[in-house]
């Protein structure tokens, strides 16, 4: 028996690989599935079920591609529609995979289909559930992004909730917990950095499972403090239950080489977005005007999703030498497909050219301690948790993400300065602004670590959550 998570951290997204006695089960597949075809193949095994836990909203699944590829069967959980051939499972139903047993067990509640997949060895022991969405380490799926007309977030989290004591909690506590997301994933509140557990230890530290809270304190709790979610999250839906492009066909009509004249032409005739994946430290020194910077070092993916919003928005990349396909790649696991094309050589090969450059003001937490005393204005681009933790005095809360809500705060006559964590998400900010005129802005190099390195006050939290 093989049990493989292959997690990728910049969409903090587990896929799982299951193998017994030359057949294979998937759960839910990133986009480009080569990977599980080359280790089913080194093994020589056959990729017989791609099982699905839900119609994922923040990445683009593989299951498509994957069962063409393989012709392995995809599964969905009861009330899943389709409009391609899968086979949708009845609750309790099992799947032979080797020696293995896979069972369905419905839990609705993040969503209406979503379902938990339980592992048995071939002696019917349980090992393993793969929950998906329904249950994280340390949390559980938001029951807000499956909203119809008759049922509320509220409705879904009662439902969430008899999933988990029905179907979950009544498990073994040695069963092991493969979730499909961790840290960092806009799908849950307060999701674990690891990425497998067990039962009995979620029993005894996920708030979402105390074995005394009320039906009433649980829709209480998960539904408190929801962010809205972003707003590529349907359009991804949308893709998972209705079909969508090969990534191979994506990357041939994507990967196009622009010369800088051709560049420029495609960005002056189209409303295309320059996106620039470099490191944040070259983008502040020179980049081409009106573009904005998304760096491949951090969540490239989901701050496109969450910042660019609709995946059909035409892209104009601007990466680093030979990492036009990586970029494209992560781009399509959001559902971004409409890329017209990246710029041969580079911004440096646009310098060259004798092309505008703009430069992005960027200063240290010292410089920075300086202005406070003489009244600089200050906008906090981090999370609104990490904000009320801690932060600057009287700075206001402005996260990237809700960036739109907060344009008319920003001046466009003084000096401003931006800042977040570490600097990743400021020189998106700034760059954001910058593109659209707010020409004052100033992003603080080392964020809020190098902020708390300084004389500059800070207001702390004087009270912390409960057993969340």
């Amino acid at each position: 028996m093989i049990i493989e998570q292959i997690y990728t951290g910049c969409l903090a997204q587990g896929a799982y690989y299951i193998e017994s006695n030359g057949e294979v089960a998937i759960i839910d597949p990133l986009r480009e599935v080569q990977d599980y075809i080359d280790r089913a193949k080194k093994n020589k095994a056959k990729i017989r079920y791609i099982f699905e836990t839900h119609f994922h909203a923040d990445f683009v699944s593989g299951h498509l591609t994957l069962a063409e590829k393989t012709g392995g069967t995809i599964v969905f959980g009861p009330n899943a529609k389709t409009k391609f051939d899968s086979h949708i499972a009845t609750d309790g139903e099992v799947f032979k995979v080797g020696d293995l047993s896979i069972i369905t067990l419905h839990t609705p509640g993040h969503t209406m289909e979503s379902t938990t997949y339980l592992l048995k060895d071939k002696n019917g022991k349980d090992i393993a559930i793969f929950t998906g969405d329904t249950l994280f380490l340390g949390d559980v799926g938001r029951p807000d992004l499956a909203q119809k007309s008759n049922m509320s977030q509220e409705d879904l989290a009662a439902t969430l909730f008899d999933s988990l004591r029905n179907k979950i909690m009544p498990l073994a506590d040695d069963v092991l917990v493969y979730p499909a997301h961790g840290a960092g994933s806009a799908c849950g509140k307060n999701l674990s950095k690891e990425t497998v557990g067990t039962l009995g230890d979620q029993k005894l530290h996920n708030y979402a499972l105390r074995k005394d809270m009320s039906k009433e304190e649980f829709i209480e709790e998960v539904t408190q403090g929801l962010l809205p979610p972003p707003a590529y999250f349907p359009l991804n839906v949308a893709l998972n239950k209705e079909g969508y492009k090969s990534i191979d066909e994506v990357i041939k009509t994507s990967a196009k080489a622009l010369s800088v004249s051709d560049f420029e032409l495609v960005a002056n005739e189209t409303d295309a977005v320059i996106i620039d994946v470099r490191h944040q430290f070259e983008f502040v020194k020179g980049y081409i005007p009106q573009s904005i910077f998304i760096g491949l070092g951090g969540t490239f993916a989901p701050w496109v999703g969450a910042l660019i919003k609709d995946i059909h928005q035409p892209i104009l990349l601007v990466v680093p030498d030979h990492m036009e396909k990586e970029t494209i790649t992560r781009l399509s696991r959001v559902g971004f497909d409409n890329v017209l094309g990246y710029l041969n050589g580079g911004f440096e090969a646009w310098k060259t050219s004798g092309k505008e450059i703009d430069t992005l003001p960027s200063v240290s937490a010292e410089f920075l301690a300086e202005q406070i005393h003489k009244e600089a204005i200050v906008f906090d681009v981090r999370k609104p948790g990490e904000y009320e933790a801690e932060h600057i005095e009287n700075v206001p809360s402005t996260p990237l993400d809700f960036l739109n809500d907060h344009i008319s705060e920003f001046p466009t006559n003084k000096d401003f300065y931006v800042h977040c964590a570490g600097g990743y998400r400021s020189v998106i900010a700034a760059s954001i602004l910058k593109a659209r005129g707010y020409s004052k802005v100033i992003d603080v190099a080392g964020g809020y670590g190098a902020i708390k390195k300084t004389t500059i006050k800070r207001t702390q939290a004087t009270t912390c959550s409960n057993s969340k």
